[in-house]
């Protein structure tokens, strides 16, 4: 005999035989909740006892939290309806609704665990989530439409509705969406992988390739789709992500070290002893300053100078207070080297005049003085 030939058992006479044995199964499955509650409380007691302070630790946490009491009823009668052999309506019903409520209790652990990461990403201070919340909440909002879309797609594929058709729609339209909304989604993409590997943040100080030349500015809002810098002449620049990602971007915040490089020549007059003597001048002006003297060296015989190269570095984090230091060592070597007659050179070209034969004559040549004629006496006829 086929199972669509098994003759169907009356609901209620069932019941009303097997009163005792579901009120059996009714408390073992009030006691499976009671104990599922218990080691829900117990593992989030752990947890808190324990002290996880790992960003992860506290996105599983919350999605435990969000374990809801009707999976859990759900859960239990699963478990003691197998003992009771009722009907196959009653059966095809619990099923039913244990499918239900497992497809929706996943959705929603599958969307705190989502959106708990991206918002452990974020930020962890009040400023950063709230400059990110136009962001965070449009990605909320297609985490939410996604994974409860496939839990309604798992509750209709066990009622029997054949969803291979709504897939094939669902996909075909989100083609479609996608095309049409390319650079919104771009974007968007762009904003998660900033979220995510956070090359800058709010505050950040960066610079950037814009269409007139490098823009330094402050990192104002990173927004859905694009990301707000108040340049350092009082301009609001607005960038797509998409186009400031696919650039290189300097970020300037965070850093320890300033190290400037400061290039000068001097004139080729300049005794070789004293010459000798300029990498010592400058690493005394540099220590004077409370910077730390890295190198300095000739480097190269210019057309009209003996160029020398100069490297030192100024343990600051703010870039203001270490170009003051950067100034008062400029100013320092030029008082060292007023002091000891170094002289700067600058571009200059010297003409020099040649004998007949070639030989150079210095500075001018010797020439005659010129003797104006006295004028003749006319003549009377």
């Amino acid at each position: 005999m086929t199972a669509a030939a098994v003759p169907r058992r009356p609901v209620w006479p069932w019941v009303l035989d097997n009163l005792g044995d579901i009120a059996i199964a009714a408390g073992v499955a009030v006691g499976i909740v009671l104990l599922l509650y218990a080691v829900r409380a117990l593992i989030l007691r752990a947890c808190k006892n324990l002290g996880f302070q790992h960003p992860f630790a506290g996105v599983v946490l919350d999605a435990v939290r969000r374990t809801r009491p009707w999976f859990l009823i759900a859960v239990a009668v699963q478990l003691v309806q197998g003992y009771l052999h009722p009907p196959r309506d009653v059966d095809k019903t619990i099923t039913f609704l244990f499918t239900v409520a497992v497809a929706f209790q996943a959705a929603i652990w599958t969307r705190a665990l989502i959106i708990g990461l991206i918002e452990t990403r974020v930020g962890r201070t009040e400023e950063e989530r709230r400059n990110l919340s136009s962001a965070v909440g449009i990605i909320r909002l297609l985490v939410s439409i996604a994974v409860f879309a496939i839990a309604g797609i798992v509750v209709l594929d066990n009622l029997g509705v054949n969803v291979t058709g709504l897939v094939a729609g669902l996909g075909i339209g989100g083609i479609a969406i996608g095309l049409a909304a390319q650079g919104i989604f771009s974007d968007l993409f762009a904003a998660l992988s900033i979220i995510f590997d956070k090359p800058f943040r709010v505050g950040d100080v960066i610079t950037y390739q814009g269409k007139e030349g490098p823009i330094t500015g402050t990192v104002m809002r990173i927004g859905l789709k694009s990301t707000r810098i108040l340049s350092l002449n009082g301009e609001l620049r607005i960038i797509g992500n998409t186009q400031l990602l696919a650039q290189e971007v300097t970020n300037f915040t965070g850093r320890q070290m300033y190290r400037y490089q400061m290039p000068f020549g001097v004139i080729y007059q300049t005794d070789p002893d004293l010459l000798a003597r300029i990498p010592a001048l400058l690493q005394a002006e540099v220590e004077s300053r409370g910077a730390r003297f890295v190198n300095a060296w000739l480097k190269a015989f210019g057309p009209s100078s003996i160029d020398f190269d100069f490297l030192f570095e100024v343990d600051e984090t703010d870039g203001g207070a270490a170009s003051k230091v950067q100034e008062a060592v400029a100013l320092g070597v030029l008082r060292t080297f007023r002091e000891h007659g170094i002289e700067f050179a600058y571009p200059t070209q010297t003409s020099f005049t040649a004998a007949p034969d070639g030989s150079r004559i210095m500075p001018y040549p010797s020439v005659l003085p010129v003797v104006e004629a006295e004028p003749r006496a006319q003549g009377h006829g």
